[in-house]
């Protein structure tokens, strides 16, 4: 979600379980099998590609996202131009604050754009996709929706005939919900991903709307004589003879976002009932022409919203799809991620533990660094927290639309532990800390990055790609995570502005093909090689003096070794126990192996070893 005010635990366990245990997932299981082979692109619609520059965003469709005053002159953003740089447009405004600018912009992304690169995204090996709300929305990230039901028409092909058709809705009437052409892009761009071997899930965001949504606007015009008067918190209602104004509970605090009511049952009956028929319409939209809808969710803020809810969502989804995949955002300390994943709620989460523990091994500073033997037993006391099979299906991310990219985190190592979340979210934005270099990141850099990437892909859990990590974007936290994707066909201004105005780093943006290529092999080496979705884990080394980690995965008689130097020497390391001849599969080159014999790695890197 926008700002999450969870502050991470440390999560080090005092008593570890042994490292030497082995890890299957031969037992029975609760998530969806397709899961554990899934590989996950995230995409930030607004940001990914304009497909279709006749619908893009006019001011008043701007009206009700933050800031709430509206500009003097406005402009769809130029998508290659110059990050903090002000257009003459924005410097018209005479606005101070920068992110006031930022937040204004939009850029044009639509749903036109995605299925015009799902070649890309089917060439990279990707065979999921994780989209950020497309939903009627007046904001960039579409948290404040107007409706669960309908798509951003700015999104689709015909935003003011669509506008014109929701309005012949009854909101609460399922029976009366048109399809809209932008609801129809939608179906279409499911159909496409799905013809390509894609899967996709939707953004679910159950625990609020915007101030712009059917409801709230209902509850706004007509006070307590509303018949959505229960689905808010409200605190106070206009009353002239008391003096009384009308207020209400925002998400966190921010009026923008209106929260939804609870009572001991979860969500109160009103809007769960309107979620319910949003959801079976997304999955189950037969009566036009496309036998299945999305494959899932990615449920915001859940840590917000009573158990009990989502237990009986759950079912319902599970009723309407069996094979449906439901992934939590849950950003807190174990004892609090447990009651979720006791196969009654969700799948899986968005593994932001997984991307604290990296964080401290492969790019935290000396003085706070994780050694090789601690990252193996953190491991294992994150696998062990959830119900056997999770693990295998969780995201493991690291950087999203809510943290700073993988490349400028690497460049800002040591400003801050990850896992601090509450004090790294404010330190790693540009904007609000002088601190937090906004620069490109470097070779050595873009190698740390790299060797990252390795171990992610080998280890036990879906990976997950935020767009453009893989094309080496770099950016702090939001709202710089947010920029839009570098494509090869567009020629881009370099990055010569700090976000003081002032002239900086003067930094080419393009594509790293070198980068690129290597999230391909790893993403080709994954799909490749069963052992690697699917298959047994074990660590078989943890040298803590040279800093290295290796690990072995296993499935049935197919065998691969992951040896790791995170060190920034060459390492010349011997394997116990396990001689034959193996595979390098960076390289295609075999080589045999004994309990003597030695294997050179460089400085901060990685070798993959298939067992022939």
């Amino acid at each position: 979600m926008l700002i999450l005010f969870i502050v991470f635990q440390n999560l080090m366990c005092s008593t570890m379980k042994n490292e030497s245990k082995i890890i299957n997932c031969n037992k029975e299981e609760f998530v969806p099998q397709w899961a554990k082979r899934a590989i996950w692109y995230q995409i930030f619609p607004e940001r990914f590609r304009n497909g279709d520059s006749s619908n893009d965003p006019k001011l008043v469709d701007i009206i009700g996202a933050d800031p709430q005053e509206l500009p003097k002159q406005w402009q769809i953003h130029p998508w290659t131009s110059d990050w903090y740089k002000l257009q003459e447009y924005e410097k018209a405004n005479g606005e101070p604050e920068l992110w006031k600018h930022i937040l204004r912009r939009r850029y044009g992304g639509d749903l036109k754009g995605i299925i015009d690169k799902l070649d890309y995204i089917s060439d990279l090996g990707i065979n999921a996709i994780y989209l950020n709300p497309i939903f009627d929305s007046p904001s960039l990230h579409k948290y404040d929706g107007n409706s669960y039901h309908h798509v951003d028409p700015n999104f689709g092909p015909d935003p003011i005939g669509d506008r014109k058709l929701m309005l012949t809705e009854i909101p609460l009437n399922p029976k009366t919900w048109v399809w809209t052409k932008a609801d129809l892009l939608a179906l279409e761009l499911i159909k496409k991903a799905h013809s390509k071997g894609i899967r996709i899930i939707f953004d679910g965001v159950f625990n609020h709307m915007g101030i712009n949504s059917f409801a709230f606007k209902d509850v706004q015009k007509k006070q307590e004589e509303s018949e959505y008067r229960d689905w808010f918190i409200i605190k106070s209602w206009n009353n002239p003879k008391t003096g009384s104004t009308f207020d209400y509970e925002g998400w966190f605090g921010v009026k923008s976002l209106p929260e939804l009511r609870e009572d001991e049952n979860g969500i109160m009956e009103g809007p769960k009932s309107y979620i319910f028929a949003a959801t079976q319409r997304w999955m189950n939209p037969k009566n036009e022409g496309i036998e299945h809808g999305i494959d899932g969710w990615r449920l915001d803020v859940a840590f917000c919203i009573a158990h009990s809810f989502w237990k009986d969502w759950r079912k319902w989804v599970k009723e309407i799809n069996p094979e449906a995949y439901l992934t939590a955002e849950i950003i807190d300390k174990p004892e609090k991620v447990i009651p979720y994943f006791k196969g009654d709620e969700f799948d899986a989460e968005m593994n932001y533990n997984f991307a604290f523990s990296s964080a401290a091994f492969f790019f935290d500073s000396p003085e706070f660094s994780t050694r090789p033997s601690q990252f193996a037993d953190t491991l294992s006391y994150l696998r062990e927290l959830y119900p056997f099979g999770v693990a295998y299906a969780t995201m493991n991310l690291f950087g999203s639309h809510d943290a700073n990219r993988i490349a400028s985190h690497v460049v800002n190592r040591g400003i801050e532990r990850y896992k601090n979340w509450g004090e790294y979210f404010g330190k790693s934005k540009p904007i609000d800390n002088p601190k937090y270099s906004s620069r490109k990141p470097n070779v050595y850099e873009i190698q740390l990055q790299k060797l990252f990437v390795l171990f992610q892909f080998t280890y036990i859990g879906a990976p997950m790609i935020y767009y453009g990590d893989e094309v080496g974007m770099w950016g702090g936290n939001d709202p710089d995570c947010r920029k839009p994707m570098v494509w090869n066909d567009l020629t881009y201004e370099n990055e010569n502005t700090l976000p003081n105005q002032t002239k900086g780093f003067n930094d080419k943006v393009e594509v790293n093909h070198d980068l690129l290529n290597f999230y391909k092999q790893m993403i080709s080496i994954r799909n490749n090689n069963e052992e690697l979705q699917i298959g047994d884990y074990k660590t078989i080394i943890t040298d803590d003096s040279r800093n290295i980690f290796g690990f072995k995965r296993s499935h049935n008689s197919e065998e691969i070794v992951v040896l790791i130097n995170n060190s920034d020497q060459k390492q010349r390391v011997t394997i116990q126990n396990y001689p034959g001849k193996y595979q390098n599969l960076l390289i295609k080159k075999s080589e045999e192996l004994s309990n003597t014999e030695e294997i050179e790695l460089a400085p901060k890197s990685g070798i993959v070893l298939k067992k022939l």
